[in-house]
């Protein structure tokens, strides 16, 4: 166990990390992090304390619509122990007023930042806390297979390493501040359609290489629980997978210590058969049409406590199960002093007595939204240099405003899941969905800064065709801005026809078209996109009216500040992108199954494609896409030299200079890349690191990354074990997957 004087040093620790994010490092809470062995043994004496109701109180949801969280469980007063509270989202706290819409993972992601991925995952750990709520659902770390799905917004895109590192700095930051995160969706988890039972079936190395290597991070992070998916994993649920969460499946054979619970409504067996595979908690625990129901045996076949009095689950293993939930709750502090919830899920709009309406919003983590926002915009073209804006040759000349993407999202028309497409695009639909609230939109933003300029705006706030050309005709330039959404299936109805992943690669409400009329008429265009994942930008990428493009992506709430930054040159974009951008699927190697190809059932989906898709995939076969994995532009320029490679133990060191050689301060995203010996069969280069690196001009600054002993390995299937293969090594440095400024070999 930590000594008192190392523990209260751990929190002064968490109060300095936070406030070198620029975060509130006053309500950092001070509280008692403490072993896992320490707190095991807590929870083991307080497990033996309870009666066998209290135990199937504790890892059993109380119902869908008995939880003033999003899942609550039993608490057991006279021992002390809550009623354990659990919330969505991955980007903020959903279904609750006065919280901050953080930009969602797919924008930390494109920030390609540590330092504010860390900031992100702190802010909302003090949210969650604040709100009284023990359990962050997030991170998810679901690798975007395919650029169609559905939720590939709500982690950190195509590659596991980038994953994995988002995953790794969210839930550190979040555990900071006592709250526990749950890592999801276990496993291989990358559509909707189908997703309630569809059979995916990936062979042992891809799963390790591609889809596990997220949740190793995870768990080197300590994180408290894993949530496993809907689908079947090799032909076997994923939440009765004892392959997977078993106490010989390879979560608790790679270290993990917390507890795994279903996602809600992922529980699909008998108590008996859920139970003894590893399953520690059912959520919500009724039964929700889609599953559920198991433990409580509102199924008919019988409950956990009817198979633990029948010896079908051994006493032993219940024990073990609660002690598994208790474990990161002593672990974590949340014993003492933890605050209270004080919301009401079951009336988001604030209402009721249980909604105390506690604001936990703050000026530091409106600032940080903000500057996720706009490290998170990718520069993808910039002809004439047409950015940043010279407002002060505008003065006095009109700039356009154009498209529905511009204004405000209709936050009351779309309910609380934001299925709807009424505005500008901040993050995607569902359970991942964040709080609209406080948005401020990019015509409010862009207006604000044209006034206070002296440059006059027309505008066209809507996806006319027609008005939009109209009303850019004779502008000085012409800002359009258009988007592209998908979402959460789940009982949901679909939006504008999309049954959460999108139906294609288009942009929404003829936004090619609303483009190409306006850069008929007005030669100095510049388009933002918002969405999801990758667009097909090839009818108006080259066009030279057409002088900036702009990848805003899902930038949460501070959407037309964090882009406004950018456009005028506040903030010398650095945002790059956490996937390839490509003109057609079929470049991508994976589709989404969208017809189960038979009459009855679920359909069958092969991950054939094994490690080679996405940026792998064009790589190995030599497509070009429009922009690469990690691409974007600055305003400034950076050289690369003198790379030097060492060892250091098991691990590769590589250091390099970059030198700010442009005239602008800015900040570069350098980027290693691993080219494994050919024997190997992997792709020509994999991400095994990235940095962010500010200069000012002419400034030079030394960057080293180490590459560890997982990180130069592959995953062998006949001994189980990651093995470093043998020969000749490639090292790749550069500023994107293409753009490679330095190479060398070990």
């Amino acid at each position: 166990m930590l000594s008192p004087a190392f523990s209260r040093l751990l929190g002064i620790l968490s109060c300095l990390v936070a406030a070198s994010y620029g975060l509130d490092a006053a309500p950092t809470p001070a509280f008692t992090l403490r072993t896992w062995d320490a707190a095991a043994a807590l929870a083991n004496a307080t497990v033996s304390q309870l009666t066998l109701d209290e135990k199937i109180g504790l890892v059993t949801g109380v119902g869908q619509f008995n939880s003033r969280c999003i899942g609550n469980v039993t608490p057991v007063s006279r021992l002390g122990v809550p009623g354990f509270c659990m919330n969505d989202g991955p980007a903020g706290v959903r279904q609750v007023k006065g919280v901050t819409g953080f930009p969602p993972a797919i924008a930390a992601a494109a920030t390609f930042s540590r330092r504010l991925m860390r900031a992100r995952g702190v802010a909302l750990g003090d949210e969650f806390r604040g709100k009284g709520i023990h359990h962050y659902l997030g991170p998810a770390v679901d690798v975007m297979r395919n650029p169609k799905a559905g939720r590939g917004w709500e982690a950190f895109g195509s590659d596991p390493f980038l994953n994995g590192e988002g995953g790794y700095e969210t839930i550190m930051g979040v555990q900071s501040v006592g709250v526990q995160a749950v890592v999801k969706h276990f496993v291989a988890y990358t559509q909707e359609h189908w997703r309630y039972g569809m059979i995916t079936n990936v062979d042992d190395r891809t799963l390790h290489e591609m889809y596990y290597m997220p949740f190793l991070r995870a768990i080197d992070a300590d994180v408290s629980s894993v949530m496993c998916a809907y689908h079947q994993f090799n032909g076997t649920s994923s939440c009765h997978n004892a392959n997977l969460i078993g106490p010989q499946g390879i979560l608790r054979t790679d270290g993990f210590k917390g507890f795994i619970v279903s996602d809600w409504g992922a529980t699909h067996d008998s108590a008996t058969t859920n139970a003894n595979a590893g399953l520690d908690m059912e959520q919500p625990g009724d039964w929700i049409v889609i599953g559920g129901g198991s433990f409580n045996g509102v199924l008919g076949i019988g409950s956990l406590e009817n198979s633990v009095n029948s010896g079908d689950v051994p006493l032993a293993r219940l024990n073990q199960m609660v002690t598994n939930i208790l474990t990161p709750w002593y672990r974590l502090g949340q014993d003492s002093g933890y605050p209270a919830v004080n919301f009401d899920a079951q009336h988001s709009d604030g209402t009721g007595s249980l909604n105390l309406n506690v604001s936990v919003r703050s000026d530091n983590h409106t600032a940080l939204a903000r500057e996720i926002a706009s490290a998170s915009a990718v520069l993808l073209k910039n002809t004439l240099s047409t950015l940043p804006l010279n407002l002060s040759a505008l003065k006095g000349k009109t700039v356009a405003i154009i498209g529905q993407d511009a204004i405000m999202p209709n936050a009351d028309g779309c309910g609380d899941l934001h299925t709807c497409d009424s505005g500008t695009m901040t993050a995607g639909w569902g359970s991942g969905s964040i709080n609209l609230d406080f948005v401020v939109s990019p015509a409010t933003a862009l207006n604000q800064t044209f006034f206070a300029a002296g440059i006059n705006v027309s505008a066209s706030l809507t996806d006319d065709t027609t008005k939009g050309p109209a009303a850019a005709k004779g502008a000085q330039m012409a800002i359009v801005l258009v988007n592209a959404m998908s979402g959460e299936l789940g009982a949901y109805t679909s939006v504008e026809g999309n049954e959460g992943d999108r139906n294609d690669l288009q942009l929404w409400h003829s936004g090619v078209t609303l483009i190409t009329n306006v850069a008929k008429v007005n030669p100095n265009t510049v388009v933002i996109v918002h969405s999801v994942g990758p667009v097909d930008m090839s009818a108006f990428a080259t066009n030279p009216n057409v002088t900036a493009i702009i990848y805003a992506g899902a930038p949460g709430e501070q959407t037309g500040p964090g882009l406004v930054d950018v456009l005028v040159g506040t903030k010398n974009p650095s945002g790059r992108l956490p996937f390839a951008m490509a003109d057609v699927e079929t470049a991508y190697n994976t589709t989404i199954v969208t017809d189960a190809g038979f009459p009855v059932g679920f359909p069958v989906i092969n991950y054939s494609e094994r490690m080679f898709f996405d940026y792998r995939y064009m790589d190995t076969v030599g497509i070009t896409p429009r922009w690469e994995f990690g691409f974007g532009l600055s305003y400034t320029t950076f050289a690369y030299s003198e790379l030097a490679i060492s060892t250091s133990g098991t691990s590769q060191v590589v250091t390099f200079t970059i030198k700010n050689n442009g005239t602008l301060a800015g900040t570069e995203i350098p980027q290693l890349y691993i080219g494994f010996p050919p024997a190997a069969g992997e792709p020509p280069k994999v991400l095994r690191g990235f940095d962010e690196v500010s200069l000012a001009v002419g400034q030079s600054q030394s960057v080293s990354i180490t590459v560890d002993e997982r990180g130069l390995s592959v995953w062998d299937t006949p001994s189980q074990n990651w093995v470093r293969p043998t020969g000749k090594f490639s090292v790749f440095v550069g500023a994107s997957s293409r753009d490679i400024r330095l190479q060398g070999t070990f």
